[in-house]
């Protein structure tokens, strides 16, 4: 039983529909191996154990009279952001102690009407804010890879510079231990660790500013972010709503393309959906990428960068030259700005889509003396700190005064960076390589990231800009730190072709092989 959850979804998919074994079979398998790790793990929130089987039936049933959809029988895990019917839906947060919707996300329905089984919510950071899976109501989730070997990890430090953050020459250090526990990344960490465990075939997650790529790299994932308005976003809880994108997180990229093309749709319900043919992305994989051009940015070369990263990036880049393409150096000049543009208008828009837990309608309510001592004591205690500061930064760049200063400064370089974009893919690059994270994953609680919430930020550093140009990114592991840690690389795409970034990212994934974590969870 235990081996049906080493299966991809497209092996699942084959050995469902050959009769070779049964939607119930797998999907007790991954309870079973659920109900096994998720103590050490904490990758799930809530596990539909009964809704999974009675799921899994009905699918034994379409597969038993030759009927069914793409995902027939498949075993899912789902981001708590997505709303879900009758089942837990907090987004990680104490503020939604309770609540169970009384609607569906359009992502999760698709799934369904697809013949996807669900396993139960994944954990996350709280309202997604976090990049490390630390600010969850429900506690840290855990990485399963472990450094496979005690060693010094020197990082560069960070400071703001003119317009963006660079090293300042200084470094920092900290003792590699066999057994340290490490972060899977955020937002979407629960559904990385999960993926990666053997906890589900696959896992919806969401993307704001690199919430799908950074935890697929620090878990040795293929996760995409699809270009804004692919997914519709109707039914899962807010954060930033120009910013978030759903996507899948899986264990290679068949599975991905096999996932997004279930997940994605137009619908009437989100106007920022938009209404264009979804393509099979499946059918993408295995094209030949002879003569694409691919870029490879000067402004990602960040210093201090580790040498893991500089040399995984220069593999990528002669893998992709040895099947074909045009390398070709191009620039990005606006890059440095993104990061802190970034977290003015994610706040702001925040702060406005928050405003709505008052403890009035759903969730948490502390009492109070009056209607507005109410809303204060349900927010204080609703709300974890992370939250709460980005709360405040948002409100404050959004006040008389500062608007104009912050907020609508940095929707002007938004447009500087999306203008950047807009001119490489008109020269004829067809997708852009970059590494995916500026480090492996590191420690939980780590006490120089928990000092400095900006070196915490900083981990988005090669991710925010794709978000603030509405275009798709993928994540596709590439290869090992020197400790053994999987590290990814990241390849950006015009709008609306993520079937580019599957055929490139298929070159990458097969030339660098899979990579899974040594089970000791």
């Amino acid at each position: 039983m235990t081996d049906l959850t080493k299966l991809t979804i497209s092996e699942a998919r084959k050995k469902l529909r050959a009769r070779e074994i049964t939607a119930t079979e797998i999907t007790d398998a991954y309870l079973g191996a659920i109900d096994s790790a998720n103590e050490t793990l904490n990758a799930y929130v809530a596990v539909t154990h009964d809704k999974a089987r009675a799921m899994a039936k009905a699918s034994d049933e379409r597969l038993a009279n030759n009927s069914g959809g793409a995902l027939e029988g498949i075993p899912l895990g789902i981001k708590d952001l997505f709303g879900t019917e009758g089942v837990h839906t907090q987004a990680c947060s104490h503020v939604l102690d309770g609540f169970k919707p009384r609607y569906e996300s359009t992502v999760t329905a698709n799934l369904w009407a697809d013949g996807a089984v669900m396993l139960g919510k994944l954990n996350m950071d709280e309202f997604a804010m976090g990049s490390s899976n630390e600010t969850s109501y429900y506690g840290p989730v855990i990485n399963p890879w472990r450094r496979s070997r005690a060693s010094t990890v020197v990082r560069p430090t960070t400071h703001m510079g003119d317009g963006g953050f660079v090293s300042d020459g200084g470094v920092r250090t900290e003792r590699s231990l066999d057994n340290m526990q490490l972060v899977p990344g955020g937002s979407s960490g629960g559904s990385a660790s999960a993926v990666s465990a053997f906890l589900c075939a696959g896992a919806t997650a969401t993307d704001t500013g690199g919430s799908i790529r950074q935890p697929a790299a620090f878990t040795g994932t293929v996760g995409i972010k699809p270009t804004y308005g692919r997914c519709s976003r109707w039914g899962v809880v807010a954060f930033a709503s120009s910013l978030d994108q759903a996507g899948p997180i899986t264990r290679d990229v068949r599975d991905s393309a096999i996932m997004l093309k279930s997940m994605a749709s137009v619908d009437t319900k989100d106007t920022t959906s938009v209404d264009r043919p979804v393509p099979d992305y499946e059918a993408a994989l295995g094209q030949s990428i002879r003569g694409m051009k691919i870029g490879i940015p000067k402004e990602y070369r960040v210093d201090g960068m580790p040498q893991d990263i500089e040399a995984l990036w220069q593999k990528g880049i002669d893998w992709l030259k040895d099947a074909g393409a045009e390398i070709v150096d191009i620039s990005l000049p606006h890059t440095k700005y993104a990061l802190p543009a970034y977290y003015i208008v994610a706040p702001a828009e925040a702060s406005s889509n928050l405003a709505r837990y008052d403890g009035v309608r759903y969730g948490l309510r502390v009492p109070g003396k009056d209607i507005v001592d109410m809303y204060e004591k349900t927010r204080a205690a609703g709300f974890g700190r992370e939250v709460k500061r980005r709360i405040m930064i948002g409100t404050y760049v959004l006040s008389a005064g500062y608007y104009d200063a912050y907020y609508l400064q940095a929707q002007k370089v938004r447009t500087l960076i999306k203008r950047d974009f807009e001119k490489v893919f008109a020269d004829g690059i067809d997708t852009i390589l970059t590494p995916a994270t500026p480090s492996a994953a590191f420690g939980v609680a780590d006490e120089d990231m928990a000092a400095d919430p900006v070196k915490m930020y900083l981990n988005d550093i090669f991710t925010v800009t794709v978000n603030m140009a509405g275009l798709p990114g993928i994540a596709v592991p590439a290869g090992l730190d020197e400790n053994g840690l999987p590290l990814g690389l990241q390849l950006i795409g015009r709008p609306f072709d993520e079937e580019t970034l599957y055929r490139a990212g298929h070159v990458i994934e097969q030339a660098a092989g899979r990579f899974e974590p040594q089970k000791w969870w």
